[in-house]
């Protein structure tokens, strides 16, 4: 197993207080608050993203979530909307005062992602080193998710070339791993989280969404999160599953995320900490 050498930029020995990642807004991941950022997989149509967002919005969710550059399994399934899907995902988050978090697949992408309050590193892309040291010299926050058969150390070691490239503004999520297991798509490895809380002063969310591919079990997962120390999560939510061109299976509908938000709040109070909850909106800089 590669080891993390001793004196890493990861290590919580280099900060111990832990590492806080402000987003526009005043939005912070790794402080007090709890912040959930949710949305659907991808962005599929403007009515369909204007709803999502309604949706998170009334949640009162600070972050939405939507894919535009999509990489996909099979080159027949939906690859997004690329540009066309960056500019409704950002126009819907203005008009209702939210951020916005979307992935980035190459750096030839970054002028269309400009105004992108959190950039993602999917989990097929945690190793592509190449794409992690260009990212690294941006002064931009970035999200790092763990790939389905890294090891805790991996994953961290991928966050060292962000660190180490200059770029401190990372957060580190959780999404499941690949197992035998077959009744979920991957397996929610909390003692994964519990352990990167330990091992690095980078903040630490979870996708229960990806980690589940049920929606029945993303609400359980998510409270199982905030108790496991988790800073936040990344939730699926659809306005119509049944018609998502993606993952609509693993996606909560409106009414899921409104239960997930009231069912969190005395959780992540039990652990010390206070859930993120919009007044009404952000005052993001247009």
């Amino acid at each position: 197993m590669q080891q993390i050498p001793t004196g890493s930029l990861v290590l919580r020995e280099t900060r111990p207080s832990g590492t806080v990642v402000v987003l526009p807004g005043r939005v912070e991941v790794g402080g007090r608050d709890f912040v959930v950022m949710a949305g659907p997989c991808a962005v599929e149509s403007a009515a369909q993203i204007e709803d999502a967002a309604e949706a998170v919005a009334a949640a009162g969710c600070p972050i939405l979530r939507g894919g535009a550059f999509k990489p996909r399994t099979s080159p027949y399934s939906f690859q997004g909307l690329g540009e066309q899907g960056v500019r409704l995902l950002l126009a819907a988050a203005r008009r209702r005062g939210l951020l916005v978090i979307t992935e980035v697949l190459d750096p030839s992408e970054l002028p269309a992602l400009e105004g992108v309050a959190l950039l993602q590193i999917g989990a097929r892309n945690m190793q592509n080193f190449a794409l992690l040291k260009a990212l690294a010299r941006l002064d931009r926050p970035l999200l790092l998710k763990r790939g389905p058969a890294a090891t805790v150390e991996e994953w961290l070691l991928a966050a060292e070339y962000l660190l180490a490239g200059g770029n401190g503004q990372v957060v580190l999520c959780e999404r499941g791993i690949r197992t035998f297991e077959s009744s979920t798509r991957n397996t929610l490895d909390l003692s994964a989280v519990v352990l990167a809380k330990q091992r690095t002063h980078l903040p630490v969310i979870v996708d229960p969404s990806h980690a589940a591919g049920r929606r029945d079990l993303v609400i359980g997962l998510s409270l199982a999160a905030a108790a496991a120390g988790a800073d936040g999560l990344l939730v699926e939510v659809h306005p119509r599953p049944g018609e998502a061109l993606c993952d609509g299976s693993q996606a909560l509908m409106p009414a899921d995320l409104r239960e997930l938000m009231r069912r969190l709040s005395p959780v992540v109070h039990a652990v010390g900490r206070e859930l993120w909850r919009a007044p009404q909106q952000l005052m993001v800089a247009k």
